[in-house]
């Protein structure tokens, strides 16, 4: 990958829900430019959230540390508008500003049942997930933001599930996750409006099929041996969570950033934009293999799109 290193060692930035998968992915890689990155998350050492997942928001801001940034770790419940606000405040203490907000909060995996229409999906779990999914991402914004607009070239990245173009016309699963990863689609052209008087930049980012944690997991597979599971075609052109962070920390440091604002893009497109690799030297674009192999079951050598 392009190196990017020492083009903004003084940023300062805040990974809202960025205790595994994606967060921590791009917390690591923003660390690795040499900022100061808050990760925030619900679950630490001593306590585990509803995910009930091992992984804690000390270990990504040690694994930020690592990398070459510093890493703060704060356990806030980003539904909780107290716990966010001072959150803010914290940050505001003790830095004074902040250059990225990368809200990426959903922790709705365990909630939403796979092709279940609404009148039989628990309709509890998916309000939950909204919630989760959605105003944690405002809430979050309505706090930060007067910190990040008090200087121009801030950076809001939206973390979710699919383009715009893409979820325009394919329906995600069940009315709850479809809404909510649209709606955050929606939410980085309503910051891009709200930040454009202060030269600020909004955009929705989509990883591809993701190797995080949970889902090495349940392929019963780590990243040493990951090709062996047993899974949909797709996942021979998954990612790690370093490729979406490598294109996040590339567009924080881009002095030209403006260029993305009310954009909704996918982890391949920043690579390609960026000369940017994933770990393993490659440069996976699973959107295009979906769209050009599997929907219309077409044959093709899933290598050709790594």
């Amino acid at each position: 990958m392009s190196s990017i290193r020492g083009t903004i060692d003084c940023m300062i930035a805040l990974v809202a829900g960025a205790t595994r998968g994606t967060g921590r992915g791009i917390a690591v890689e923003l660390g690795r430019t040499g900022a100061t990155v808050y990760c925030t998350g619900r679950t630490t050492r001593a306590q585990r959230s509803e995910m009930n997942r091992p992984e804690t928001i000390e270990e990504t801001a040690e694994l930020v540390t690592a990398a070459g940034g510093t890493g703060v770790a704060v356990q806030v419940d980003h539904l909780e508008r107290d716990q966010v606000e001072e959150l803010a405040g914290r940050v505001d203490r003790e830095q004074g500003r902040l250059d990225v907000l990368v809200n990426d909060v959903w922790g709705g995996d365990h909630l939403w049942e796979w092709d279940t229409p609404v009148w039989k999906h628990d309709m509890d779990k998916g309000l939950r997930l909204l919630r989760l999914a959605i105003e944690t991402h405002i809430v979050t914004s309505r706090h930060l933001l007067p910190l990040l607009i008090r200087n121009e070239g801030g950076l809001v990245v939206e973390v979710t599930d699919g383009t715009w173009a893409y979820n325009e016309t394919h329906y995600r699963e069940n009315v709850y996750y479809d809404l909510a990863k649209m709606s955050v689609n929606r939410l980085a052209f309503a910051w891009s409006n709200e930040l454009r008087p202060y030269g600020g930049t909004a955009l929705a980012v989509t990883p591809g099929f993701l190797r995080s944690e949970a889902m090495l997991d349940h392929f019963g597979t780590t990243e040493d041996n990951w090709r062996d599971a047993k899974a949909d075609p797709g996942w021979l052109v998954s990612e790690t969570p370093a490729y979406v962070g490598r294109g996040v920390a590339a567009v924080a440091a881009d002095p030209d950033k403006q260029r993305w604002t009310g954009r909704s893009v996918e982890s391949g497109e920043l690579a390609e934009a960026y000369d940017l690799t994933d770990v393993d030297g490659s440069r996976p674009q699973v959107w295009r293999y979906i769209t050009e192999v599997l929907e219309p079951g077409k044959d093709a050598d899933p290598a050709e799109y790594r």
